[in-house]
């Protein structure tokens, strides 16, 4: 008797072999048989004219608070991923909590609800509030080296001394032991920006003498030409000095000074690997990213020491000129007024959707000044338009790259369905098959489906994940190749993927004929072998 039983799918194993017709059985969240299968189940899937594969991993997100505030955020599973790593771009906000780190979660929570409580300091406490909330997939989460700077240093730009860096080490060590599955920097963003070389190498180490893998959104995605290249040597190095496995978050080629550079960009990560140093990458399928309003506009000089800090460079008019000065050359060398557009403002939610143009006309100011209005109210997201279809397309192709969303896990309903966030949170993997493998043929089914399952689990070292095989989990996608397709756009963004109609976690059914069955199986993935 099987658990689950996944009738006449086309059967994509998930390492980019051809596909072949059959079944597919799990039993206890395992899968146990793979072939022409007779025997009875407790559930059965009829899956034919789809294509059968393994759950979607998506490498690169920021759900780490998705589930603790709605254990059925549906955007991701609907997609058909199954597995989430969180805690990117050195931003585990949610843990550990201690010093300021503390501070900066609850305004995070505060874009959603006012009713929250935090019940942990440590790793394994949050590790323990998520196993408990329950979730639709499951999830990992790396321990960012932003937040530990928080715990030890808040946001002051200065190294630590000895004994700070000492303590950064063992709370890093602390969180991997306890189960975060990577360590993460955010070397673009404060507090990350301000750690030197020295400062990244010997916490990387930690990670690295653990297996655990360092993923990095690497100092300049594209400012000036100079400036993504030194960036990514600077991630070699890292690797070079700890022998870490490096991953190089949201691949890309970010602002007029470097578009066209996507075979630079990808050659240089060949020549590394030529070298013996694990590298690899990973990119969400779409010309615009987002981030925070000060990690898009303000220079990390205005950030030192936090908001309190920059508001009061803000009302000194020697440093708010200069500071606006900065702004525009921001706007210059990487995005214009007119491409960078709100996403989520709390404060005042009618300029979600506008670009900073319209709301500086609004306000009667320069777009400068209209992003230091918007700060003095609070902080803000942002959505910028930033790359060309043409390093997009090359980077999609290339076979070390994953495909990531960046976003988060959301809902159509409830408290994660406010704002315009990007669509990427509910349209990646479904873009990348329908557009770039069905409509525009950039890499083959088996290859699309290999940059979605396991690739991102070798990178990850999840050892029982991104395949179809006796012994991995059942985690299983059954989707319609000829019509599987985002439906999420910049304007609408909340709305769910199509032609996904099947999705198992663990050998649980959370999607069934297109309809979410209530089910929540997800696990907390502690362990490589989880």
């Amino acid at each position: 008797m099987y658990d689950l039983l996944i009738k006449s799918g086309l059967v994509y194993d998930g390492t980019g072999a051809p596909p072949y017709p059959a079944d597919v059985a799990s039993v206890g969240g395992d899968i146990v048989a793979i072939g022409k299968l007779d025997g009875e189940a407790k559930k059965t899937v009829d899956a034919s004219g789809l294509a059968v594969s393994p759950g979607f991993i998506d490498l690169h997100t920021h759900s780490d608070l998705s589930f603790l505030l709605d254990s059925g955020a549906q955007s991701k599973v609907r997609q058909g991923v199954t597995l989430e790593l969180a805690g990117n771009c050195g931003m585990s906000f949610c843990a550990p909590l201690l010093g300021e780190a503390r501070e900066l979660l609850m305004p995070r929570v505060s874009q959603y609800t006012d009713d929250f409580d935090i019940t942990w300091n440590d790793f394994a406490g949050y590790l323990d509030a998520l196993e408990s909330a329950g979730s639709t997939l499951n999830i990992a989460v790396q321990v960012g080296h932003g937040t530990i700077r928080s715990c030890v240093l808040g946001q002051e730009d200065r190294a630590p001394s000895g004994e700070e860096l000492d303590r950064m080490k063992d709370l890093v060590a602390e969180c991997l032991d306890a189960g975060a599955m990577g360590f993460s920097t955010g070397l673009f963003y404060a507090p990350g920006n301000y750690a030197r070389l020295e400062e990244v190498i010997d916490l990387t180490s930690v990670a690295a003498q653990r297996g655990k893998v360092y993923s990095t959104h690497v100092r300049d995605e594209g400012s000036h030409s100079v400036g993504l290249f030194v960036a990514l040597n600077e991630a070699i190095e890292v690797g070079r000095r700890t022998g870490a496995r490096i991953q190089v978050s949201h691949v890309k080629c970010m602002g007029p000074s470097v578009w066209g550079r996507a075979d630079d960009v990808l050659e240089l990560l060949e020549r590394t690997r030529r070298e013996g140093i694990d590298i690899a990458g990973d990119q969400y399928p779409y010309t615009a990213g987002s981030t925070s309003l000060t990690g898009a506009l303000f220079p990390r000089w205005a950030l030192d020491g936090g908001r309190e800090a920059t508001l009061r460079r803000m009302a000194d008019e020697d440093l708010r000129e200069r500071l606006m000065a900065d702004i525009e050359d921001i706007y210059k060398h990487n995005r214009n007024p007119e491409g960078v557009v709100i996403a989520r403002f709390v404060p005042d939610p009618h300029f979600e959707g506008m670009n900073m143009l319209h709301v500086a006309k609004e306000m009667g100011c320069v777009a400068s000044e209209a992003a230091l209005r918007l700060y003095g109210q609070g902080e803000g997201q942002v959505i910028i338009h930033m790359m060309q279809d043409e390093d997009v397309h090359t980077i999609a192709q290339h076979p070390l790259i994953s495909v990531g969303s960046d976003g988060s896990s959301l809902s159509t309903e409830g408290m994660l369905s406010v704002g315009r966030p990007h669509p990427r949170s509910y349209g990646t993997n479904p873009r990348f098959l329908g557009r770039f493998v069905r409509e525009q043929g950039l890499v083959s089914l088996e290859e699309a489906i290999r940059k979605m399952t396991s690739l991102p689990a070798s990178r990850m070292g999840a050892t029982r994940r991104g395949r179809i095989a006796p012994g991995f989990a059942a985690d299983i996608v059954a989707f319609d190749a000829d019509t599987v397709l985002d439906t999420a756009t910049f304007e609408s963004p909340h709305s769910y993927a199509v032609g996904i109609p099947h999705v198992a976690v663990n050998g649980s059914m959370v999607i069934e004929n297109g309809e979410y069955t209530g089910a929540t199986p997800g696990k907390v993935i502690r362990e490589f072998a989880d």
